[in-house]
C-alpha cells in the first residue's frame, strides 16, 4: 500500500524565512525521483530550484506561483510506496518510505547522484485505489493546512500569554511588530518549534486593519439613520481620497531581493553613523596603463583586464595599509573586529533589482585573478544563478554607479560591512597637469566609512592613497 508524504518547504539557509514560488517544475500527477528538482523559489537573496527527497507521483501542491510561503509551510504531496499491481503487505510498503523514500537533502547539488526520471504524467484512474483510500490520502493530508492554521494561529488566549522568551529569531520581525503595536508574545508561530515567522506578523497587522476598519464603518452606518442629512457630506468627503487610493495608486509588495534591499539599507541608515569624502583623480595614466595591458602580445598575455579589477585590486593594496576599514562592529560585545581576509563585494544591477556578488580572498589575488571572478559572478548574477553563499560574507563593498552616467554619489555602506568606494564615471576634463591647463580623464572616488570603526584621517589617508594609485598606477608597484 503507497503512503502519501507531505514535503515541506525546507531551511535554505542564510537566515532566511520565507521564499516566493517562482515556477512549478512539476504537475499534479507527475513521477519524481528522489532529489529531483520540484519548484523554482526567490528568495530575498537568490533563485533556488527545490528538490523533493521523496520519489513517487505528485498528489497535490500548495501555493500558486507568486504566492509567498514561509519556511516549513507544505510544498507538495508525494504516494510513495508499492507500484499498480504490488503484492507487499501494508506494513512494509508503510515502512518502506521510512528506510529508503527519502534522501533528507535540500538544496541542489547535495543530492545522492541519482538521475532524475524522465517526467510522464499518470492519470488520476490509473493510480492504484489503495493510494486514495489510504488514511493518510484522505482529505486532511491533501488540504494541509496551510491556509487555514495561519489564520486559527494569529492570536492566542489572554491566558495563555506568560512571561518569558518570544519565540523570534529575526530583528526585522521583531522590529517590524514593535512598528505596528503588536504583541509578539500573543502570536503563535507558523515556523519549526513555534517559531514566529514575518508572515506571522504580516497576518496579524492585516488582522488588526480590518478590525479597525470594521469598527471604524461601524459608527457611520449606525448614524445614517438618525442624521441622514449629515451622513451624506460624511461620505461625499471620504469617497474621493478612498476612491483615488484605490484606482490612481499602484503597491508593490516589498518582498524577494527588493525586499531584501530595502531591509539591509534601512537597518544601514538606522544602525551605521556614517560619513562620507571624496576626491577627484586624474586617471590618465590608468587608462593607459590598462590599455598597455590589454594590447600586449606573447606567450604571457592573458584575458583582458577591466577597468573595475584595477580598482578593485588597488582596494585591497589600500585595505592592507588601512585595515581599520576591512572590520565590522560588533553591537552585543561592543567591540570592533578587524577581519583578516578580504572578501570584495561589487555592487551589480540586474534585472531582478541590485545585488551584491563577494570576490573570496580578494587579497590574495592579482588583478587578472580578480578580473575573471568578476565576469564569471557577473554573468551568473545576469542570468539569476547567484546561491546565497555568493551574496554574502562581504567585508568591503566597490560600487561602480559610473555605468549610469554619474560622477558622484554618497553610497549606502552595505551593513554590516564598515565602508563602500564609490567610483563615477571616467570623461575628460579641463585639469591642469605639470603645470599646464590639459584635457584629462578625471574621475571622482567617494568614500563612505562607518565613524565608529575610524576617524576621518584613515578614511581620508585611505582615499588618498587609492587616488594615488588611480593617478600613478607604478605606486602600485610598492605592493606587488
Amino acid at each position: 500500500m503507497a503512503q502519501v508524504l507531505e514535503f515541506k518547504l525546507p531551511d535554505l539557509g542564510e537566515g532566511l524565512t520565507e521564499a516566493e514560488i517562482v515556477r512549478w517544475l512539476v504537475e499534479v500527477g507527475d513521477v519524481v525521483a528522489i532529489d529531483q528538482p520540484v519548484v523554482e523559489v526567490e528568495t530575498a537573496k537568490a533563485m533556488v530550484e527545490v528538490p523533493c527527497p521523496y520519489g513517487g507521483v505528485v498528489t497535490a501542491r500548495f501555493g500558486e506561483e507568486g504566492t509567498e510561503l514561509p519556511v516549513g509551510a507544505p510544498l507538495l504531496t508525494v504516494a510513495v510506496g508499492a507500484p499498480e499491481g504490488s503484492s507487499g503487505s501494508g506494513e512494509d510498503s508503510g515502512s518502506a518510505p521510512e528506510s529508503s523514500g527519502g534522501s533528507g537533502n535540500v538544496l541542489v547539488g547535495y543530492g545522492t547522484g541519482a538521475p532524475a526520471a524522465r517526467r510522464r504524467r499518470i492519470r488520476p484512474d490509473r493510480l492504484d485505489r489503495p493510494v486514495t483510500e489510504a488514511p493518510v490520502s484522505a482529505a486532511p493530508v491533501v488540504k494541509a493546512p496551510v491556509l487555514e492554521a495561519p489564520v486559527v494561529k494569529v492570536l492566542v488566549a489572554d491566558a495563555s500569554v506568560s512571561e518569558g522568551p518570544v519565540p523570534v529569531v529575526s530583528p526585522l520581525v521583531r522590529r517590524l511588530a514593535r512598528q505596528n503595536d503588536i504583541d509578539l508574545r500573543r502570536l503563535a508561530g507558523s515556523g519549526p518549534d513555534g517559531l514566529i515567522l514575518r508572515a506571522d506578523v504580516d497576518r496579524a497587522i492585516r488582522t488588526a486593519e480590518e478590525t479597525a476598519t470594521a469598527t471604524a464603518r461601524a459608527p457611520q452606518v449606525q448614524a445614517q439613520a438618525p442624521a441622514p442629512v449629515q451622513a451624506p457630506a460624511v461620505a461625499v468627503a471620504a469617497a474621493p481620497n478612498g476612491v483615488a487610493a484605490a484606482v490612481d495608486a499602484e503597491r508593490i509588495p516589498l518582498r524577494g531581493v527588493r525586499g531584501a534591499v530595502a531591509d539591509k539599507l534601512s537597518r544601514s541608515r538606522t544602525e551605521i553613523p556614517d560619513a562620507t569624502c571624496w576626491v577627484d583623480a586624474d586617471a590618465t595614466e590608468l587608462m593607459a596603463v590598462r590599455a598597455a595591458m590589454n594590447a600586449a602580445t606573447g606567450p604571457s598575455t592573458g584575458p583582458k583586464v577591466s577597468v573595475l579589477a584595477l580598482l578593485a585590486r588597488i582596494c585591497t593594496a589600500a585595505l592592507a595599509r588601512f585595515p581599520e576599514l576591512n572590520s565590522t562592529v560588533d553591537t552585543e560585545a561592543r567591540e570592533i573586529v578587524r577581519l583578516s581576509g578580504v572578501h570584495l563585494g561589487f555592487a551589480a544591477q540586474t534585472e531582478r533589482g541590485l545585488v551584491v556578488p563577494v570576490v573570496r580572498d580578494a587579497h590574495a589575488r592579482n588583478a587578472e585573478s580578480i578580473g575573471a571572478e568578476i565576469a564569471r559572478l557577473t554573468e551568473l548574477a545576469r542570468t539569476g544563478k547567484l546561491s546565497p553563499a555568493q551574496l554574502t560574507g562581504g567585508t568591503f563593498t566597490l560600487n561602480n554607479y559610473g555605468v549610469f552616467g554619474v560622477d558622484g554619489s554618497t553610497p549606502i555602506i552595505n551593513h554590516p560591512e564598515a565602508a563602500m568606494l564609490g567610483v563615477g564615471r571616467i570623461m575628460p576634463k579641463p585639469w591642469v597637469h605639470q603645470g599646464e591647463l590639459a584635457v584629462r580623464q578625471v574621475v571622482q572616488l567617494s568614500l563612505t566609512f562607518d565613524h565608529r570603526v575610524c576617524d576621518g584621517g584613515t578614511a581620508g589617508g585611505f582615499l588618498r592613497y587609492v587616488a594615488d594609485c588611480v593617478e600613478q598606477p607604478a605606486v602600485l608597484l610598492r605592493t606587488l
